[in-house]
């Protein structure tokens, strides 16, 4: 909608307002007594019905339908819609007059009997009705076209853009019942988690969030100053250190349900503000946190949605337990071929070329084995597999394995391709908890960032002696993906992190339909931008079907997939393209001697005969390669779909 059209609507509203105000009535009243909700309503219709008991309900108009000296509206609130009917008769001259003021998007409050009409529709006879609320800003409320009988024949969205949803969530929830839903949900699950361990004795504390020192994970801290104390602080990026202080201060069994922040990528499974479960427990291990996630998990699913079964994307998944549990180097060892439970620096930089990873920035050893597995192990893991015993050199907090000593007693919970839930057998020896903590100062000085510093005060605790203790935390945010079938972290997150709104239109300028990022290795094969493309008959594209994501962290579209993107497979990754689809190409080296530089390639696929294809690139100039950089760093996705307007 143009600015100026949204601005007459505006004004024809207030207009509305004064007419309305000039009548004697307070369009802002401060209090309205509903008798039930809709959806009480609903669920004792025909008692009421038989009863002509009154009721009065209240929501926000959706719908509005006049037939003479009738009206009809639908009238919604949390979770229920019913349609109104507004005779002149029953509510008298005055009120039916102002009806005429209402515009939808206002919130009324209703008072009447039941009725069903002659279509045989639930329906609120009203006497009264009374404005609770002008609504002023013309919602894009979902718009439907109905015959003479009332029967609903077309029905249309005007709110289809993903991003203004995320960026204006108050019109996403007074619009879309369904989100509502899902946040409310979401609400039952937190609750459901409480409940869980209440139950089995545990205790919810509170801890700080602004640290002096930040720890309890490997990742990036935001920072502040504290003018009062001179002192430089950190958002949290966990819970860990300070509960298990806790531990050590006699609480056996404690958890916190909080907000942690880490200062790192955004894309459909990561957000730098996130909720987190982390839980304690004196006197346990690993094993046993194992058995109490199923537990939890089980008990969860089948508080919110009555059963354990739940559908994500394509996918079926059981959250009923046992859940199926495999060691680290095992699947490790089935996704390579090789036993790397030993392997050196070196040699994994030698698979990694060999599978044509992109090696991370300033790799230590952890960074390799973290990466491996996150490329080739996780995307494979559907059902919930609890994934067992892990390096050292990737767990700085967890005890060592009481049979293997350079592994520690950690698993990870991961479902439908993604971590869920981290859990150690926590480390109690201040002695070998120096040690690793001066082994991630190592790290740190080879420049990995996301290290855990040292941290005295937590080494005192310990040598105050903490007994042995399980530890686990969960993300909250990707349960709720999971439980609820959401695609990414900002439909289960109210206001999640978006980019300055800026930015905005000129994204929107650009049409991208799929973009894809491209390692050093295969920039002198993209020199040429103009590539020949022959069509599906010739079999030189794989079986993807357009718009159809590629598979979870992997650029791979071919049967025997290789581990990168060659410029050939650039040519194979879509099949049966439109003409005048649009492909971003992002080229950047990841080369840690030098500074990382970056170039766009904004291409558009055309027919130039009849059987001829080919990429043709368009001009951008140096602002619109900027943004188109930034939003590609900022979703950390390899490849992206509609980027420019929101879309996954």
């Amino acid at each position: 909608m143009g600015e100026s059209r949204e601005k007459q609507l505006f004004e024809v509203r207030l207009q509305k307002l004064e007419k309305i105000r000039q009548a004697n009535i307070n369009p802002y009243p401060p209090v309205y007594h509903r008798s039930h909700t809709i959806q009480e309503v609903l669920s004792h219709f025909e008692t009421y019905l038989e009863m002509k008991k009154e009721v009065v309900i209240a929501g926000r108009i959706k719908a509005i339908r006049e037939m003479g000296k009738v009206s009809f509206a639908y009238l919604e609130d949390e979770l229920a819609g019913i349609q109104l009917y507004i005779k002149r008769d029953n509510v008298g001259e005055t009120l039916y007059e102002l009806w005429k003021e209402i515009d939808l998007g206002d919130v009324i409050g209703a008072k009447g009997t039941l009725m069903i009409t002659r279509t045989g529709e639930k329906t609120l006879n009203v006497m009264e009705w009374t404005l609770l609320a002008k609504c002023l800003r013309t919602l894009p409320i979902a718009k439907e076209v109905r015959d003479e009988e009332g029967n609903v024949i077309q029905a249309y969205n005007e709110f289809t853009s993903q991003e203004a949803r995320y960026r204006r969530r108050y019109v996403d929830l007074a619009v879309h019942m369904n989100v509502r839903e899902v946040f409310l949900k979401r609400a039952k699950i937190i609750s459901s988690i409480r409940k869980f361990l209440d139950h089995r004795g545990f205790v919810e504390v509170e801890t700080p969030i602004l640290q002096p020192l930040y720890g309890g994970a490997l990742a990036r801290p935001f920072t502040t100053y504290h003018n009062e104390l001179k002192q430089k602080l950190y958002l949290r990026i966990a819970d860990e250190l300070y509960l298990k202080r806790l531990i050590v201060g006699g609480l056996s069994k404690v958890y916190e349900i909080g907000k942690d922040f880490r200062n790192e990528g955004v894309d459909r499974f990561h957000s730098p503000e996130f909720t987190m479960l982390e839980f304690y427990w004196a006197y346990a291990d690993y094993l046993d946190a194992a058995n109490l996630i199923e537990e939890l998990l089980e008990f969860v699913a089948l508080e919110v949605l009555g059963q354990t079964k739940v559908k994500y994307g394509e996918e079926e998944i059981d959250f009923k337990g046992p859940y199926r549990r495999a060691k680290f180097f095992d699947l490790l060892q089935d996704a390579t071929g090789q036993d790397l439970a030993n392997a050196s620096e070196s040699e994994l930089l030698n698979l990694f070329q060999e599978k044509n990873l992109e090696v991370p920035d300033n790799a230590s050893l952890a960074k390799l084995y973290d990466e491996l597995f996150s490329e080739l192990v996780e995307p494979n893991l559907i059902q919930p597999t609890i994934v067992m015993d892990y390096p050292v050199v990737l767990s700085p907090l967890a005890k060592r394995h009481r049979e293997h000593p350079n592994l520690v007693e950690r698993f990870e919970l991961i479902i439908g391709g993604k971590e869920l839930a981290n859990s150690f057998s926590e480390l109690n020896d201040p002695f070998d908890q120096r040690e690793r903590f001066e082994l991630q100062r190592q790290f740190r000085e080879l420049g990995d960032l996301e290290t855990q510093p040292m941290d005295e005060d937590y080494l005192y605790a310990l040598e105050c002696g903490m007994p042995p203790t399980a530890g686990l935390g969960l993300g909250i945010d990707r349960l709720c993906m999971w439980l609820l079938n959401q695609p990414t972290l900002r439909d289960v997150v109210l206001f999640p992190a978006l980019r300055p709104e800026e930015n905005e239109p000129m994204l929107r300028q650009l049409k991208v339909d799929y973009a894809i990022r491209v390692g050093e290795a295969v920039r002198e094969e993209l020199i040429e931008i103009e590539y020949d493309v022959k069509d599906a008959n010739d079999q030189l594209f794989s079986r993807l079907q357009v718009g159809k994501k590629l598979n979870q962290r992997s650029w791979s579209v071919l049967d025997t997939p290789p581990f990168g993107l060659t410029a050939d497979a650039i040519q194979r990754m879509f099949q049966h393209l439109e003409v005048g689809t649009k492909v971003v190409l992002l080229l950047w080296n990841r080369n840690p001697t030098i500074e990382e530089t970056k170039e766009i390639r904004y291409l558009e696929f055309k027919q130039v005969m009849d059987e001829d294809y080919l990429f043709e690139q368009i001009p951008l100039t140096d602002e619109q390669q900027e943004r188109l950089i930034e939003e590609l760093e900022r979703r950390d996705l390899k490849i992206c779909h509609h980027i420019g307007y929101g879309e996954r």
